[in-house]
């Protein structure tokens, strides 16, 4: 899949048409990932890292060949920890060719650009950012469809070249995300909302956790573990994510500070028109996030299954669910200490719950309202 041709730039008739080879510059997993699409749709991809056992096993699971002296990349996407990402990115800067542009995947697009500005051939690095990962790192996670349908950020800043815009727009799509053009501010912005800050929340929750009596945690249940599951992250890497968008960060943990004060002031004071109107506002937070392939909003409502513990059961209830006719947009299952079951629940949309409830029933499967 490739970009439309914005013409001929640096004497090069297809520059801006995504052709390969891509160089990826660190192979964990979304370096790994953006290689494994890249091969996915025929590119040749060339493999880069300052660990070579990470280069050898991504090799190892098809995602490309180690680069050699002579190779000459169209497109460089730098995807290294924060820490090293300025530097990283002039030294591809460094050593690009007249015909050879520049992407990262960083999580912040702010320090990233202070660290090429002045660089003669700045005007060929676009940064990028795709919405997409798991707490878990390393090449052996990657996987080629991490991207399918995510939203991916292209940031280009003024006087960026536009076949180096095309190039990052002809490698989104061909990873298969959604690409959203955001200024550099405005993205660090958006991301200190959607994703930076939501972290840290949930590591201070998390953190209440250690050292509980285990009869408090026998009580978990699927709440905790969805507010608590990106605290699982690495540390590190989030320490240096977070460490490069500090004004962003700074701001919105002001704000949430003052509606967390005034959460204390109700709780304390038993004041419950004040704490319901500060839930209220939570909620219609939580009705603000963008809907399925970036739609409105939807209703979800989830029908819960108890599934018995043992294999070949999960695929039963998918199957069953599929002869419904009913879409599932979210699953979750949840393990009952006390019984050899698991409850799983299928988010449905509003108005579908109650055909799938039914089809399931007459199928056998015990359901909970």
């Amino acid at each position: 899949m490739t970009a439309p041709s914005n013409g001929p730039t640096n004497g090069s008739s297809n520059a801006s048409v995504l052709i390969g080879p891509v160089e990826v510059v660190g192979t964990g997993l979304i370096g790994t990932s953006i290689a494994l699409a890249c091969r996915r749709a025929g590119l040749e991809v060339l493999l880069t890292d300052a660990a070579a056992d990470h280069v050898r096993t991504a090799s190892g699971l098809g995602a490309g060949r180690p680069r050699a002296e002579e190779d000459v990349p169209q497109l460089v996407v730098v995807a290294v920890p924060p820490d090293a990402l300025g530097a990283a990115i002039r030294a591809a800067l460094d050593a690009a060719g007249p015909d050879t542009y520049v992407t990262d995947v960083g999580s912040v697009k702010g320090a990233p650009l202070d660290a090429v500005a002045g660089h003669p051939a700045a005007a060929r690095y676009v940064g990028s950012h795709p919405m997409a990962g798991t707490e878990h790192s390393g090449p052996l996670t990657a996987n080629a469809a991490l991207f399918d349908g995510r939203p991916w950020a292209i940031t280009p800043a003024h006087g960026a070249s536009p076949a180096a815009t095309a190039l990052v727009d002809a490698l989104v799509r061909l990873c298969g995300a959604v690409p959203v053009m955001l200024p550099p501010g405005d993205h660090d912005r958006a991301v200190a909302r959607t994703s930076h800050v939501p972290h840290l929340m949930a590591s201070l929750v998390a953190g209440t956790l250690a050292g509980a009596a285990p009869d408090h945690l026998a009580l978990s249940g699927t709440g905790i573990r969805d507010v608590t599951r990106v605290a699982g992250g690495d540390p590190a890497l989030y320490s240096q994510i977070i460490g490069a968008n500090t004004d962003a960060v700074a701001d919105l943990l002001t704000e949430v500070r003052q509606r967390l004060d005034l959460v204390l002031e109700a709780v304390r004071e038993g004041d419950r028109v004040g704490l319901e109107s500060l839930l209220a506002y939570g909620q219609a937070g939580t009705r603000a996030i963008p809907g399925k392939h970036g739609g409105a909003p939807q209703t979800m409502v989830p029908v819960r299954v108890a599934v018995p513990d043992h294999p070949g059961e999960l695929a039963r209830l998918f199957a069953d669910a599929g002869a419904s006719g009913v879409n599932i947009e979210d699953v979750r299952i949840d393990h009952d200490p006390g019984r050899p079951v698991g409850l799983v629940e299928l988010d449905v949309v509003e108005g579908t719950a109650e055909v799938l409830r039914e089809a399931l029933e007459s199928r056998g499967w015990t359901t909970h309202r």
